[in-house]
């Protein structure tokens, strides 16, 4: 990846703060330390100000940081963040600086503005996430590889989708597999056969798969750090009126969010398309979660599509879309795309088929 992504990651930060009024910021979530200057590591913490850009992690790190970190002054020592800042005079007196209040314990804040007591500190909210929920054209390569990879993954498990077979044994193939062609799975997939497609979220188990069961598959895999997101739901053996029926509506749901979602539009707009068709085919009280989320470096990313949502989609923002019906005691229907925002519409990633697929 080349430094220069980095850099104007840095710059729109700084553009932002001083928008916003603030003199700097102190970043303290991991994942939006990797966004602005590449660091991985499991501890870190980086500052800028008007001076300067100042990366902070301790001796376990010297070497990665060094092939990693880009922008940034490095500091290295076994004490404190919050300490190394103090010591190396990092922190000059009378800054506006915001902090990430969301992603800090109380205790981790009473330590900073006792060690910081002439700082301004300002509670700032999803300053990084929202820079990070446009992606730039990397970052659009690497969800296309993930995407890629999740796409064939599937199709690679489809014979396991049969009596004999369970769904943890499904799930830990999708596993292993993204493993071989990626990075590694995105999320810990979801299986679930019959009665546990009703659950949205289920966990994997022993459960055999059974002639007339859908079969919710929920599962991705992750690239350079980047997430896909894919859900599809075939029907082992044969399918009768009721699968047809809330199959059917699932996909028109989904297929009208795709429809609906670019650039300007409102992010409640898009899940009141999908959800109210629904509604309207007398299975709103059986859709009980969001239409989607972004994605990028987490699985779960700013903006999403929910009824509460405030926020308006923009051009490379990069979504999922994925309605659902959950019945209890019989089985659920998802249907899941990853697409990328764009001024006149959204172009679809996966390229599995969402039609109904039996499998005999």
């Amino acid at each position: 990846m080349s430094d220069t992504i980095y850099f104007k990651r840095q710059n729109r930060l700084k553009e932002v703060l001083g928008d916003k009024g603030l003199d700097g910021m102190l970043i303290t979530n991991l994942t939006n330390i990797r966004y602005i200057c590449g660091f991985t590591g499991s501890a870190a913490s980086c500052l800028v100000t008007p001076s300067g850009q100042y990366f902070i992690t301790d001796g376990r790190y010297i070497e990665q940081s060094k092939s990693q970190v880009k922008g940034f002054e490095r500091y290295i020592d076994m004490s404190s963040h919050f300490n190394q800042i103090k010591e190396n005079k990092l922190n000059p007196g009378g800054l506006k600086i915001a902090f990430e209040g969301d992603h800090m314990s109380y205790a981790q804040y009473e330590k900073m503005t006792e060690t910081f007591s002439d700082t301004s500190w300002e509670n700032c909210s999803m300053i990084l996430e929202d820079l990070a929920s446009v992606k730039d054209d990397y970052e659009l390569d690497c969800i296309r590889v993930a995407v890629e990879v999740t796409d064939k993954v599937y199709e690679e498990i489809l014979p396991m989708l049969s009596p004999g077979h369970t769904e943890k044994d499904v799930a830990n193939a999708m596993v292993s597999k993204y493993r071989e062609y990626s990075e590694g799975e995105a999320y810990s997939p979801i299986v679930a056969t019959g009665p546990n497609g009703a659950l949205p979220h289920a966990i994997p188990t022993d459960r055999e798969f059974k002639k007339g069961d859908f079969v919710v598959i929920d599962a991705a895999a992750k690239y350079a750090g980047y997430h896909a997101d894919m859900t599809r739901t075939p029907i082992i053996g044969e399918s009768t009126s009721k699968h047809e029926e809330i199959y059917s509506i699932v996909k028109e749901s989904q297929q009208r969010a795709c429809d609906a979602a670019k650039a300007g539009v409102p992010c409640k707009k898009v899940d009141s398309v999908a959800r109210d068709y629904i509604r309207e085919m007398g299975y709103g009280e059986y859709y009980t979660h969001g239409t989607g989320h972004g994605l990028g470096l987490e699985i779960h990313t700013s903006p999403r599509f929910s009824p509460q949502s405030d926020q308006i989609l923009e051009k490379n923002n990069v979504m999922t879309i994925e309605p659902g019906i959950y019945l209890a005691g019989w089985g659920g229907v998802r249907i899941e795309d990853d697409v990328i925002i764009g001024e006149e519409g959204c172009e679809i990633l996966n390229k599995t088929t969402k039609d109904m697929v039996v499998l005999n």
